[in-house]
């Protein structure tokens, strides 16, 4: 475990200084917008998105120095996410990675442009060109992002989620949408991102996905389960929301027993695609254990 913990730490830093230094300055004008970008981002984070895509990448027998702008931008997605899932239109939460939220700072209207700016911002990170890569190739893996958070995937399950908030709907099915969409398929391109950065083959593409699925639905699973069990200062966001908002969880639906057996089989599946996958250096399975026993 020492080992992994100094792995995530390790690769968090490097997320953390290459996010840095490809982002706007702040003093750049519009000033407002690039603070309030800089203010999002770099306020803290475990970086799992572009740490999974390290290491998938690692496991394909890539050295990742060429490709960590492309992998970093998975970070500003996510965060445009969490910024827009914070507004108050949706969430109207006001803390976030132990900070105030972004449109608390800097008022509803920088909030929305700022989770804005960042999506457009990923997207040019990921089409620059890499060497190595050829234009065909990298269209792919640009592809696989832009599928996995449009409006059939990441959006598609935030709006699933938005609507049933409050009411008597509840299925498994459409739990099962939700949770795969709004969290799990960001979580598996970035997994399958890094296996086609690397040029991986195609079996080992397959298994990437499987992996992906199988931590992205877990890592919303154990979500709802800190939501309900953790307080706030440990979980750095404001706990018991779910339950307060009427949200469609697995605990919810299932009961936390339940929830957390779902969790110890979606672990499993993980591991036996991380063994797979192989690779001189592989922390695919460590990830994932992380993930599943994670208290934050």
């Amino acid at each position: 475990m020492s080992a992994l913990l100094d792995y995530l730490n390790d690769k968090r830093q490097l997320v953390d200084r290459v996010l840095g230094a490809n982002l706007p300055p702040a003093d750049t004008p519009p000033a407002v917008i690039h603070e309030a970008m800089r203010y999002a981002v770099l306020g803290g984070g475990k970086r799992i998105r572009p740490i999974v895509a390290i290491a998938a990448a690692e496991a394909c027998g890539a050295d990742v120095e060429g490709l960590l702008v492309p992998i970093a931008a998975l970070e500003l997605i996510h965060t445009y996410s969490l910024v827009h899932d914070d507004l108050p239109a949706l969430d109207n939460d006001d803390l976030r990675r132990g900070r105030k939220t972004t449109h608390v700072v800097f008022g509803e209207a920088m909030g929305i442009l700022t989770g804005d700016a960042l999506l457009t911002e990923a997207f040019a990170w990921l089409a620059r060109p890499v060497a190595g890569i050829d234009a065909a190739h990298q269209l792919r893996a640009v592809r696989e992002v832009a599928v996995a958070v449009d409006s059939k995937g990441m959006i598609g399950g935030q709006v699933a989620d938005v609507i049933t908030t409050g009411t008597n709907e509840a299925s498994p099915e459409l739990l099962d949408f939700i949770h795969r969409n709004k969290t799990g398929k960001l979580l598996t391109a970035s997994v399958v991102l890094g296996g086609l950065l690397a040029g991986a083959p195609e079996e080992k593409v397959d298994a990437l996905r499987r992996y992906g699925n199988a931590v992205g639905l877990a890592f919303q699973i154990v979500d709802d389960l800190l939501d309900q069990e953790e307080d706030a200062a440990t979980l750095g966001k404001t706990a018991g929301k779910d339950l307060a908002q009427g949200k469609l969880t697995y605990p919810a639906v299932f009961g936390t027993d339940a929830a957390r057996a779902r969790v110890e089989s979606l672990l499993e599946e993980a591991v036996l695609n991380a063994d797979i996958i192989a690779g001189p250096v592989n922390y695919l399975a460590g990830i994932a254990r992380f993930i599943c026993e994670r208290r934050s």
